[in-house]
């Protein structure tokens, strides 16, 4: 067997009612002083408040930066760290989805090591460790709780762009179900099938073994640890999605979609993400879709283009997905799973075709061009695909 390695959050609870810890977990690290990220719409909607009781009980000075945006451009970033300097927190904490924990991130990398947003992009460019950064998530799907990773948006070259490094991975994750009862309906199925998009891709990346010898990336590949929390993280999301979309107060459905989730964003900030993520990035920055929606939109072409190379992992994952897969050979079962992707994305209200995003035909070659540059995503692909492929697809998705 390969040698693998494995990161995670520092520290990680989960549980209804989990927030309360917060503030005493806060001073633990120790921090006195901690800036909040978050959004206005969460503010309004009373989320940030057990957040500041936990952290004001605990004697905790709070400030709170409220311009989170949805999908955030770079400069939102920088924005948040103007905002900080002159308050000089000694830790970061980002409530919210996705993007305002992401955001939080990388205002914790300026905060430490200055700078521009723009300066970080890519792979392993913040130099030492940052200031710590708590995660508070209010969706059940991106996994940024525990992951090396922050997209942003580059308003300039229409794309989305990540920041990648194990200095991103936040020192305490705070996973309650009950903050996602806030979520919309639409919030709540975007979010939990870009979760699903996470346990799959990283399920089916290209094996660790076979990246060791290339270059060493935070995105090590496929390994057992990985497989595991994919797997049961597909069989959560996959029993779970449509209650919590349907019936946003089942808390058992929310508290399964949060495990999920946080599962799945151990996965896949291990193992991969790829190629299905390469595509959404410019898709997402030109139509200004949801991550996640984009996503869930273009997983089952991208299930299609990779099943002869997988034919044995999406096997598996239409048996995790609940489908009957009992006699039938690894490719006719593979087949279902992503049919079983397709019945999840329509029951959920996930766009169907990149047409329905706006998209048009002339647009796609552009796209194909700029998902061709993403080649740390690519390279994890477990089928090689051209420029030509990436075309294909995408001309079969609109």
């Amino acid at each position: 067997m390969q040698t693998w390695s494995f990161h995670s959050a520092g520290q990680i609870v989960f549980g209804s009612g989990a927030v309360d810890q917060l503030g005493s977990l806060t001073k633990t690290l120790p921090a006195k002083h901690v800036l909040v990220i978050t959004d206005k719409p969460l503010a309004q909607a009373g989320v940030l408040d057990p957040v500041l009781s936990s952290l004001k009980g605990a004697s905790l000075t709070v400030d709170v930066f409220d311009g989170g945006e949805p999908e955030p451009a770079l400069r939102v970033a920088d924005q948040s760290a103007a905002y900080a300097r002159p308050l000089r927190p000694d830790a970061v904490i980002g409530l919210g989805g996705g993007s305002n924990m992401d955001l939080a991130k990388l205002t914790a990398v300026l905060l430490s090591h200055g700078g521009v947003a723009r300066d970080y992009v890519g792979e392993a460019r913040i130099p030492a460790p940052i200031m710590p950064v708590m995660c508070v998530p209010t969706t059940a799907g991106t996994g940024s709780e525990v992951s090396c990773s922050a997209v942003l948006t580059d308003e300039e070259n229409h794309v989305k762009v990540s920041t990648l490094s194990n200095y991103l991975r936040p020192r305490l994750a705070i996973v309650d179900p009950q903050l996602t009862l806030s979520c919309p309906r639409k919030v709540t199925a975007d979010s939990g099938i870009d979760a699903l998009t996470h346990a799959i891709e990283a399920y089916t990346a290209t094996d660790s073994g076979e990246l060791l010898s290339e270059h060493k990336s935070i995105y090590q590949g496929r390994n057992p640890l990985c497989d595991a929390l994919a797997e049961r993280a597909i069989t959560l999301i996959g029993a779970n999605l449509v209650s919590a979309v349907e019936n946003p107060r089942d808390m058992a459905a929310r508290e399964a979609m949060s495990l999920g989730a946080m599962l799945a964003g151990l996965a896949f900030s291990n193992a991969a993400v790829a190629l299905v993520h390469a595509l959404e990035y410019p898709v997402g920055a030109v139509t200004h879709c949801s991550h996640g929606a984009g996503n869930g939109l273009l997983l089952p072409y991208v299930m299609r283009f990779n099943l002869p190379t997988r034919l044995k992992q999406f096997a598996r994952v239409a048996e995790l997905l609940g489908e009957d897969v009992r006699g039938l050979s690894d490719a006719q079962a593979a087949e279902r799973a992503i049919a079983a992707v397709e019945r999840l994305n329509r029951a959920i209200g996930i766009p169907q075709r990149l047409r329905e995003l706006g998209l048009t035909e002339p647009q796609l070659p552009a796209l194909a061009d700029k998902t061709f540059t993403i080649k740390r995503l690519l390279r994890v692909n477990p089928r090689p695909a051209s420029l030509a492929d990436i075309l294909s697809i995408l001309q079969a998705a609109y």
